[in-house]
């Protein structure tokens, strides 16, 4: 029979919350439920999976029901997406259900830390909620910040075709300066598996962000032409980054991390927390990207 505790982890489907059950699964300490909005879809990644909506409050009481600890994320780039409403939602059935550890993924304050120069509610939005959580008053609590995804460069912001022919990025970013505290989102799961294991040296309110390099675009560069591809950089101002969804926000936080890295000040100590809470040091960049980025023949990439 299996006695272990049982963690609800919310966006089970997504980057992050899948992470999550994968680590605490391969951990083996906890029970896992998954929880998402389709749970018919997906059986079988957990040994539970429980439908609940952040968007439909009435749904979370029963899958926190019996839960020694819950992960926590929200979706800012979904259409409608209220992030203060969902988590405050999530917060207030996770006490009610008597749950002891909560964990919430997090990001820096941009706005704060640059005295309100930059406005980018993708990041302040989800700081502002820590102060919720923090004053709910659960026994353990602890916040987890993901990084610049090295998913992202060959999603979001994947090299694209350049007006000279070459594949490369064309951004609003000095691409000298070293601002991308960087890392493979995949592995956000052994720190909160970490934290859920060791609420003693990781409940308190600590702030573990995922971090496997910290690097300039060059260097990202650098590192992608090592392996074999051929890419291009170009700086191109602020205003010329235009012509889809968000592009303004990326624009913007492009000029945070800039102007003050993308965790906003020295996290050596909370950094090397971290890796220790994981129980293993994070990917580097280079290793990623050997095995994610695949090199084109000719070596285009």
């Amino acid at each position: 029979m299996r006695h272990e505790k049982l963690i609800a982890v919310i966006g089970a489907t997504g980057q992050q919350g899948g992470a999550v059950v994968r680590a605490l699964q391969a951990g083996g300490q906890f029970k896992v439920r998954a929880l998402s909005r389709n749970p018919g879809k997906h059986r079988g990644l957990a040994d539970e999976f429980v439908e609940a909506d952040l968007n439909r409050p009435d749904t979370l009481k029963a899958a926190f029901e019996g839960a020694h600890g819950v992960f926590l994320v929200t979706n800012f780039w979904e259409q409608g997406t209220d992030e203060h409403k969902q988590a405050t939602a999530a917060v207030r059935s996770a006490k009610d259900a008597g749950v002891k550890h909560f964990i919430w993924s997090t990001l820096p304050d941009a706005e704060a830390i640059s005295g309100g120069k930059f406005h980018l509610p993708h990041f302040t939005g989800k700081a502002k909620i820590d102060r919720t959580v923090k004053e709910a008053g659960f026994v353990y609590h602890t916040f987890v910040i993901a990084p610049f995804y090295y998913q992202n460069l060959v999603g979001v912001l994947a090299p694209q075709k350049q007006t000279d022919g070459s594949l490369g990025w064309a951004l609003p970013l000095d691409p000298t300066v070293r601002g991308l505290h960087m890392g493979d989102i995949t592995e956000l799961g052994n720190i909160v598996a970490g934290a859920f294991a060791h609420p003693d040296k990781a409940g308190n309110g600590e702030y573990l962000p995922l971090v496997g390099d910290f690097m300039s675009f060059n260097e990202i560069v650098e590192t992608l032409n090592r392996q074999g591809h051929n890419l291009s950089y170009k700086q191109v101002p602020k205003e010329n980054f235009a012509g889809f969804p968000g592009a303004s926000e990326i624009a913007e936080m492009f000029s945070y991390f800039q102007a003050h890295t993308y965790l906003g000040s020295d996290s050596s100590d909370r950094i090397a927390l971290a890796h220790k809470i994981a129980g293993r040091p994070p990917t580097k960049f280079s290793t990623w990207a050997r095995l994610n980025v695949p090199v084109q023949d000719g070596g285009n990439s």
